[in-house]
């Protein structure tokens, strides 16, 4: 696909139930209604992209190779066309740790759009949490919030409320695009 539409998306809270330091490919539960969406989303060009903090490995509570392993059981859950993914970023660092890609880094997202010779007018990022929203509005794309994960949409400031739209699910979300 040579598309200038992408999708980055945060895994935890907003593609699968978030268990908090996942390491154990057999935890892995697809939100209800994410493998359609991703299916819709593709059908509409839209690229994918997977961006997850995952300080666990930082904390060294697990490794790579487990993170690894949890993203390969959830191509594998979704059952799209391989690869889901046009990329994908693992952000292993520890919040004491120095940042190269955590979120709300935008770093992942400028190199992706860059490499990938994306609009950023056409792209989106979509999670859960203060970091996916920052990591977008850092990079200069638009954001959507999903209430699957961390986050309580009352929480946000409201200046963020009004810039990021706040969706049920991820499925909610697709529905709107076109």
């Amino acid at each position: 696909m040579n598309s200038s539409r992408a999708l980055f998306l945060d895994r935890d809270g907003t593609l699968i139930i978030d268990k908090g330091y996942l390491a154990d490919p057999t935890g892995v539960e697809v939100i209800p209604g994410v493998p359609a969406a991703l299916r819709r989303v593709r059908a509409l060009g839209f690229q994918l992209f997977l961006f997850t903090n995952q300080s666990g490995i930082g904390r060294g509570y697990h490794t790579l190779a487990d993170t690894l392993s949890v993203n390969a059981r959830l191509e594998e859950l979704l059952g799209l066309p391989p690869p889901a993914f046009a990329g994908i970023c693992i952000a292993p660092e520890a919040p004491d740790q120095p940042v190269v890609y955590r979120k709300p880094s935008p770093r992942f997202i400028l190199e992706t759009i860059a490499s990938h010779h994306l609009d950023p007018a056409q792209c989106w990022v979509v999670g859960d949490s203060a970091a996916d929203i920052g990591a977008a509005l850092n990079a200069g794309i638009r954001a959507a919030v999903v209430c699957t994960g961390k986050i309580d949409p009352r929480s946000l400031p409201e200046v963020t409320r009004h810039q990021v739209p706040v969706y049920a699910t991820f499925a909610d979300f697709a529905a709107t695009l076109v």
